[in-house]
């Protein structure tokens, strides 16, 4: 790892204080994934560390340059915004919540200018981040078959399979691992060009995908589905692998009754009827409460944690005349966020914040993909598929500034922008 640090010396002068602070950080950003799939403050904590030890190092040798990029400048403007909201209609705590989100956003800046822009160190966290998905993949199955994980868990009481973990969470943290994990291994198969390859990457894609059919989540299915035909489309090197993918997949949702029928219970019975009922469903009602809540503060929404906060107001419970909603005062509507990337930022800072973080997704978006050929880094292929799904608003979410789903979602922007970068310096493009 020596030989890939950069040849900066702290303000003293000392290189290897600054290696040291390097490699702390990179062996960080390696432990992160185990630290966000098993412990979710220890996941905050790490994710932390990295962001603060690039301050030091920032202030150290006066490296303010990360500061110029666009997208940089543009996540603090709707970080200013974001406070000013809170500041605006929030409680005097949630100011200082809304404070420590910046975190999330050094933490992007970390990876991108100074812990990931190495190409070893960039497969170094895709080989733990495969190893990570090849982990649930397994675990699962073997729930599947012998009724139990690795630890003696059995499935969810509604069926789902946990994989390796207690509760129902194998569906979320696979799906933000799946693409990242797989399509690069897809991709440097392809690149040998042996039929033999073509087959694996087929068979690759179609056993990931029917791991989290059986896995019995039904939104994780859905965006996982969504994933498939992005990367088809945007990819025409794996475009029939992923069509066979999900040929397959509509055949094992034909077959659950047979094969496994608490998930057909819960994926497509159980389903079908929320859709047909949604309004009454807590998910219509919860949508509905920050409709409420958005008409009424639609510039600076309501500040940080502001659907939590105000959930059970009664100025937000006489419901939206457009929605069909059965009963707007029902305490269902309320839960700890909005279960929507997008109506939690309305929610707390408005459509204007909004407006900012949307132009923010687009210029991740736009830099990842890049004016260069993406499919020469399969990994900055897979990171762009996971980015658009976590990001896409028609879907439900947990906390998009909690961990860890926002340790995923911030670690995967990072390393994306991370590998572009390195890609347009034009740095080893493999896997």
């Amino acid at each position: 790892m020596a030989t890939e640090m950069p040849n900066r010396n702290l303000s003293g002068g000392d290189a290897t204080a600054d290696r040291w602070l390097l490699a702390a950080a990179t062996w960080c950003v390696l432990l992160l994934p185990l630290a966000l799939m098993y412990a979710r403050a220890i996941g905050d904590g790490v994710l932390s560390v990295i962001a603060v030890l690039f301050v030091i190092r920032t202030v150290a040798i006066r490296s303010w340059g990360w500061l110029k990029a666009p997208w940089t400048r543009l996540m603090l403007v709707f970080w200013v915004w974001l406070m000013f909201c809170t500041w605006l209609m929030g409680a005097p705590h949630t100011l200082v919540q809304a404070a420590a989100s910046v975190r999330f956003f050094i933490f992007v800046a970390a990876l991108e200018t100074w812990v990931l822009p190495y190409p070893a160190t960039q497969r170094r966290l895709w080989w733990v981040v495969l190893g990570s998905a090849v982990w649930i993949l397994i675990e699962c199955w073997q729930q599947y078959v012998f009724g139990t994980n690795e630890i003696g868990w059995p499935r969810f009481g509604d069926g789902a399979l946990t994989g390796p973990f207690r509760g129902p969470t194998a569906g979320g943290t696979y799906l933000l691992l799946f693409f990242p994990a797989f399509l690069p291994l897809c991709f440097t198969l392809l690149r040998r060009g042996k039929l033999i390859d073509k087959f694996t990457v087929a068979a690759v894609l179609i056993l990931a995908a029917a791991t989290m059919i059986l896995i019995g989540q039904r939104m994780p299915a859905l965006l996982m589905a969504l994933g498939l035909v992005v990367s088809g489309l945007l990819f025409r090197q794996v475009r029939l692998a992923v069509i066979l993918a999900i040929l397959v997949s509509v055949v094992v949702l034909t077959l659950l009754p047979v094969i496994s029928p608490p998930v057909f219970e819960k994926l497509v019975v159980h389903f079908t009827e929320q859709m047909r009922h949604f309004w009454g469903t807590p998910y219509g009602l919860i949508f509905a409460r920050a409709v409420s809540m958005i008409q009424a503060h639609p510039g600076v929404g309501l500040g940080w944690d502001g659907f939590r906060n105000n959930c059970m107001n009664p100025a937000y419970l006489a419901g939206v005349p457009w929605l069909p909603v059965s009963d707007p005062t029902s305490p269902l509507g309320c839960n700890i966020h909005p279960h929507n990337n997008w109506l939690l930022i309305a929610t707390d800072a408005g459509l204007v914040g909004v407006a900012l973080f949307a132009a923010l997704v687009v210029l991740w978006l736009t830099r990842i993909r890049g004016t260069t050929d993406a499919q020469a880094n399969g990994r900055r292929a897979g990171l762009l598929v996971i980015i658009f799904v976590t990001m896409w608003p028609i879907a439900s979410a947990t906390s998009l500034f909690t961990v860890p789903n926002a340790g995923w979602i911030f670690l995967m922007i990072g390393w994306g922008l991370a590998e572009a970068k390195s890609g347009l310096a034009g740095g080893p493009e493999l896997p």
